[in-house]
């Protein structure tokens, strides 16, 4: 599979691509028109802010299956298009949010004690001390619009330093609040009324567009200084300039902009501004972690495994996805396992889920993984964790979940069934998965690559028969499982095989007096 880096990253990120055994082309320079020329060649692209990945870019990419962002923002990325192509988008979202929390709280320092303009007059051979006179943070009100991990961060720093924080976030609990130590504004009025210094932590999205304007300074304390290292456009810069100009707003630290690149504008006229060009984010430790991280997600979407930065799949609490995580692999071996077996078309499909796992948490997740072992054999599209709940619902599957804590013989049991079919696993530990229950037999299979599934009579010589044939072919077996429900009665028998198994072999052992049914699987 090939990769295409089309902007820098960390030299350790391309090295992973390179160790995963991808192809990999940096083209650093290449234009717009190179790249749509080229673009179908390529299963993975990784981009930063500046290339427009747009509906245009994704028609052409026949063959893409993930986008990697390095950074946090993929507003350069059409969600829509690639999540409707079945592409994986992913970004680095913890890569950059200590320097863009270090860089917020370094605004609001250079603007209290006036530091840029400090620096600016000396270096006009000036000794100005008595101009600079500024004002200290501690025991100041420090509000912070949008909780989320960067807010999160520069409260910590803030405390650090003395100040209060006041905090509004609609989506964040007052138990979380008291967690961080963090007071909980009622409204954003509340806010901005109460705080001495505003900082801006949200996304970029049509409700946040001028979210702070001429009416919202107006409810403003006077000599009210702010921050915003988030996205531009959130606070109009007009209103802002005007704010300033008439005493309401003492400072700014303005690190991003409705229009990039910010090279003229009514924040430049005034000496109260510090102007950064968007480098919050930009320090060597946060370059790499979003270079590496993001080649990590790559990786892991070109390997069919679960990608947990995506962005275009439905979002999933941290605490849950940390506990269903091991079960994820578990999950698409089940789903392939259940999918080789059936026989006929699979119009619906039961998923129970057992014991500690099916306490209390949501298995979404989970469920969303079998889908995709069930359908990457059966559909023409490549399947992932993006589009496998969307192709089953276009091909009418229809998915009955349920969930019982009440104890069983496993710590945890993923069940899958359909009629008379009934695949049940469970993960012993960490990437330790069985097969325990098949049909109606109970069974301890370790899944791999070649398998043969064999019913037959439970009678003598039959495993050496089985054993016998095989061996006449050359064809090793590693592992042997057998299930029965009562002796000299109908039984099932799993082989682990290290080769695959030829037709011709598979219709001996059907052959075989006693052998009802013999299968070979590839997983």
């Amino acid at each position: 599979m090939k990769v295409l880096i089309k902007e820098k990253i960390a030299e350790a990120g391309v090295e992973k691509l390179k160790e995963a055994g991808f192809e990999v082309d940096v083209a650093l320079k290449m234009s717009r028109e190179e790249m749509l020329k080229v673009i179908d060649k390529y299963d993975g692209l990784i981009v930063r802010s500046a290339t427009q990945v747009d509906d245009e870019v994704i028609s052409k990419a026949s063959n893409l299956k993930v986008i990697g962002r390095a950074g946090i923002g993929v507003d350069n990325i059409d969600l829509n298009a690639a999540t409707k192509r079945g592409i994986i988008v992913a970004n680095a979202p913890q890569s950059n949010i200590i320097s863009v929390a270090e860089h917020a709280i370094g605004l609001l320092l250079a603007q209290c004690r006036l530091i840029p303009q400090a620096c600016l007059s000396m270096k006009n051979g000036k000794w100005e001390k008595s101009k600079f006179v500024g004002t200290e943070v501690y025991g100041k009100i420090l509000g912070i619009v949008g909780l989320g991990r960067i807010g999160t961060l520069v409260a910590s720093r803030a405390h650090g330093l003395g100040i209060k924080t006041l905090a509004y976030d609609p989506y964040v609990s007052e138990e979380r609040f008291k967690q961080l130590g963090i007071d909980v504004a009622d409204s954003l009025d509340d806010l901005l009324k109460k705080s001495d210094f505003i900082t801006i932590h949200l996304p970029k999205a049509k409700e946040t567009m001028n979210l702070i304007g001429k009416k919202e300074f107006s409810k403003m304390k006077d000599g009210v200084r702010i921050i915003n290292t988030a996205r531009g456009g959130i606070i109009n810069e007009d209103a802002l300039a005007d704010a300033i100009k008439s005493g309401k707003v003492a400072s700014a630290g303005i690190d991003v902009y409705s229009n990039e690149p910010y090279t003229s504008g009514p924040l430049f006229e005034l000496e109260q501004v510090v102007l950064t060009p968007h480098i919050a984010a930009s320090t060597r430790e946060a370059q790499d972690k979003a270079g590496t991280i993001t080649a990590e997600q790559v990786v892991a979407a070109l390997k069919g495994e679960f990608v947990s930065n995506a962005v275009n799949v439905a979002a999933v609490a941290p605490e849950i996805v940390e506990v269903l995580k091991p079960f994820l692999p578990l999950g698409e071996i089940l789903g392939r396992f259940f999918a080789k077996l059936v026989d006929e078309r699979v119009s619906s499909l039961d998923i129970e889920y057992s014991g500690d796992i099916a306490g209390g948490k949501s298995v979404g997740l989970l469920t969303v993984a079998i889908l995709k072992g069930v359908l990457e054999s059966v559909v023409q599209e490549p399947v992932t964790y993006v589009n496998a709940s969307i192709l089953a619902d276009e091909r009418g599957l229809v998915v009955k979940e349920s969930r019982t804590s009440k104890p069983c013989e496993y710590v945890n049991l993923i069940t899958l069934k359909k009629d008379s079919l009934t695949v049940s696993g469970t993960l012993l530990s960490p990437g330790k998965m069985r097969i325990v229950k098949l049909f109606d037999y109970d069974i301890d299979v370790i899944p791999s690559q070649y398998m043969l599934l064999i019913h037959n009579e439970d009678k003598p010589k039959m495993i050496g028969r089985v054993g016998m044939t095989l061996g006449n072919y050359n064809i090793n077996i590693a592992r042997m499982q057998f299930g029965r429900v009562k002796a000299r009665g109908e039984a099932i028998s799993v082989l682990n095989v290290d080769e695959p198994i030829p037709e011709k072999v598979l219709e001996e052992i059907k052959a075989i007096n006693g052998v009802s049914k013999a299968k070979f699987i590839t997983l």
